[in-house]
């Protein structure tokens, strides 16, 4: 015999779980299904959670024991060459207020166990280590429910919200979603290294509990578009370098050792020694932006967070964006529980709340910023080396005078690239974020 549930949710992440939180608040029965054996244990570990978005879901997160990390009070980006680089950081009063809590890192297996446990207190119940396989539809099309795994585990319910992440074979395989085209997604891969949080506050400049971001793009990538990160944990570094999966492909460079080279480049390395590897993970990342994003609303379902390709890849922000969209899904599904009508029509609300908000507005406006990088791959390879050429020879104190070495440079630019084609790159560029 089929269960019945008002709404069925596939996948325990932030958004699955934001969206189930709103539910439960509101008295809905609702089924959340995960595929590991608890929340978070699918998901890659280490990340960055925004404080405003996570309140909104749940006010009091840090008096119920959200597991933080640390506080970031520093953002920092390079640009790198092979041997050297260009470090900008900025770091406000502001974010080392411990009551103000604007980003933290946070470890994604222990943090989604326990956003998952918050919504037991709401009457939501997770069923892990069960994957559903497919939807179940009525005569006219509109999904009715959800199939499983499980013996006898078909579970009927009146709106489904898909938010099992960018690799969800179930949107593909049921046609809501295409699978994604390789320049849309970027292939990560991950090590965590352990060291003592003592000396972590010591390299990096900053007090227990506080945290640093670093973002790296230039050379470490060999030439593909692609990007790097390294996040502060309490008693460990997320060490993160990926690129676009198209341009994997082309190259046929290995993840892992492009890992490894960034590992060993002269400004990570210091940072980094004499720690152990704890783990070592890969995973995709949703960056083709608004041109990418599936249809996410249809009869009787939703689509929410990744498994909508909502990224912004310009900011690197993903979990902000899954927490907004889950709560628009759960607040759209309010409203049409409220109405009585579970079609595309009755769950307009939740596209009506996407497009007035930061999500939407954000993703329009660097909607060209991928092409932009895939179309100039002098970003990776030409840019990043003379910059740091530049840089060597002005600091080089050699007994050549300044306006000699400035000759020395522009020729070795005029050399490199043309100055028609540094303005385009610069038109083009100003043209994807403005």
């Amino acid at each position: 015999m089929r269960e019945q549930f008002d709404v069925a949710i596939v996948g325990a992440g932030p958004a699955g779980i934001s969206a189930a939180h709103v539910l439960g608040g509101r008295g809905i029965k609702t089924i959340v299904f995960e595929r590991g054996e608890y929340p978070g244990a699918k998901n890659i570990s280490g990340g960055v959670l925004y404080g405003h978005d996570l309140a909104r879901i749940l006010p009091d997160f840090r008096e119920k024991g959200c597991p933080i990390e640390r506080n970031i009070v520093e953002s920092r980006l390079w640009y790198l060459s092979n041997d050297g680089g260009y470090s900008v950081a900025f770091r406000d009063r502001a974010f080392c207020d411990r009551l103000f809590l604007n980003a933290f890192t946070v470890g994604r297996a222990r943090f989604d166990r326990w956003f998952a446990e918050q919504t037991k207190e709401k009457g939501i119940l997770v069923v892990c280590s069960t994957v559903v396989t497919d939807l179940l539809r009525d005569a006219r099309g509109q999904v009715i429910g959800v199939m499983t795994d499980r013996p006898e585990g078909d579970v009927k319910a009146r709106v489904v919200l898909l938010a099992d992440g960018i690799n969800s074979a179930l949107a593909a395989k049921t046609g809501f979603r295409p699978e994604p085209n390789p320049h849309d997604v970027a292939l990560a891969v991950k090590d965590v290294i352990e060291l003592p949080e003592e000396l972590i506050n010591e390299r990096f400049n900053v007090e227990t509990g506080q945290g640093v971001t670093t973002e790296i793009i230039g050379e470490i990538t060999e030439g593909m578009d692609g990007v790097a990160v390294i996040y502060t944990n309490r008693n460990s570094l997320s060490v993160c370098i990926g690129a676009n999966l198209s341009d994997f492909v082309k190259s046929r460079v290995k993840p892992y050792e492009m890992l490894e080279r960034l590992k060993e480049h002269p400004m990570v390395a210091p940072l980094i020694r004499g720690g152990q590897s704890k783990e070592y993970m890969a995973h995709w990342v949703a960056e083709g932006g608004y041109d990418s994003i599936p249809g996410l609303s249809g009869n009787g379902y939703l689509i929410a967070g990744d498994s909508g390709m909502l990224f912004n890849a310009l900011h690197r922000e993903g979990s902000n964006m899954a927490m907004t969209s889950g709560r628009f899904a759960a607040e759209a599904i309010v409203e049409a529980f409220d109405k009585g009508d579970f079609s595309s029509n009755g769950l307009a609300g939740y596209l009506e709340r996407l497009d007035g908000s930061y999500i939407m507005e954000d993703l329009k406006k660097y909607r060209g910023f991928g092409k932009f990088r895939l179309e100039h791959h002098e970003l990776f390879t030409t840019l990043p080396r003379l910059h740091s050429f530049a840089a060597r020879e002005m600091l080089t104190v050699d007994g050549v005078s300044k306006k000699e070495k400035q000759r020395i440079i522009w020729k070795a630019i005029r050399k490199e690239i043309s100055t028609g084609k540094m303005i385009r790159l610069f038109r083009h560029g100003w043209g994807s974020i403005k």
